[in-house]
């Protein structure tokens, strides 16, 4: 639209100027020579014409309303881009579709080793429940991979504006018998990514004024697990990254917040014994455990950019099984 009015604009000058030559220079018995100062006045004209059609083509016109859009305007209206890590999963899977929702564009994060197929089945059937998603592979733990992941996003979509953090692994055993290799790897996916993909994305985040930075902590990280000492720490360890960055970046409408979810009735917990669950969800005082959804819908309220006075805060959902 803009583009356009600048060359109809062009044209017309362009058509002003050959009359003006028509009648003044080419036909001198129908009119007097054009005094010099005249002159300058019509290509003072001319050059004001072509300022306008300029400043014009710096503004964006909504068909629907015909409102002007500055560019700072435009920019809080284009639609917000959202990288869940670990989407595929089960606590990954209904974040993915409660953003979605949301309207959001949503891209679930994956590695498992490289299992494509799966994950693109997992695409396949979300898209037939009307969620469309795209896929991003990388391995979260290691920097370079990550960065080549996030570079592929923001070639194709232009911005991440929304990260969720909620990648992680276990490798459960007492610190008596656990190997570096257990720690490590554990430390590595679980506390190490988040320092990798929010690094990666602060920047255009602090360049756009806007950002909503979410990491998926645990009930374990407040209160403790036997056998999850490295689950544990790691957990604990995004409390205090949260609180950190978000005095770092809270100047520029950016939220950091942890959310730290209880037990919740995945597919990993639904295949835990009856009898083991059944005393796992006697210590819950609600009475049961959590849903993905609604884990789901308490990250996609923190998302919101009206959400933007809570920051540095960690959300428990646990029914009760730890209060803080």
């Amino acid at each position: 639209m803009a583009n356009d009015i600048a060359l109809l604009t062009g044209s017309i000058i362009a058509i002003f100027y050959q009359v003006h030559i028509y009648f003044w220079r080419d036909l001198p018995s129908f009119a007097t020579p054009t005094p010099w100062f005249l002159e300058y006045k019509f290509l003072a004209i001319c050059l004001s014409y072509l300022l306008t059609s300029i400043s014009l083509t710096k503004t964006t016109f909504s068909p629907k309303n015909k409102k002007v859009f500055t560019s700072k305007e435009l920019k809080m209206t284009v639609k917000k881009v959202a990288l869940v890590t670990g989407g595929t999963g089960g606590i990954g899977s209904a974040i993915c579709r409660s953003l979605h929702d949301e309207g959001y564009d949503v891209i679930a994060g994956y590695y498992g080793g490289g299992k494509h197929e799966r994950a693109k089945q997992w695409q396949q059937e979300q898209g037939k429940e009307g969620y469309d998603f795209a896929l991003a592979y990388g391995d979260i733990s290691n920097y370079e991979s990550c960065e080549e992941c996030i570079s592929g996003i923001l070639k194709e979509f232009g911005h991440i504006d929304i990260l969720i953090n909620n990648a992680g692994i276990t490798r459960d055993c007492t610190l008596k018998r656990m190997s570096a290799s257990q720690w490590g790897e554990v430390i590595s996916t679980n506390l190490t990514s988040i320092f990798n993909t929010t690094r990666l994305v602060v920047n255009s985040m602090l360049e756009n004024g806007f950002g909503r930075i979410i990491n998926i902590s645990s009930v374990n990280a407040q209160k403790g697990q036997f056998g999850q000492v490295n689950y544990s720490a790691a957990k604990a360890g995004i409390h205090g990254f949260t609180k950190a960055l978000a005095q770092e970046v809270a100047g520029k409408n950016i939220t950091v917040n942890t959310v730290s979810p209880g037990y919740i009735a995945t597919s990993m917990i639904m295949e835990v014994e009856e009898v083991i669950r059944e005393k796992i969800k006697q210590g819950i005082p609600v009475g049961r455990f959590g849903t993905p959804e609604e884990i789901g819908r308490l990250v996609s309220f923190l998302a919101h950019e009206d959400s933007g006075f809570m920051t540095g805060a960690d959300f428990s959902a646990n029914g009760g099984q730890h209060m803080s």
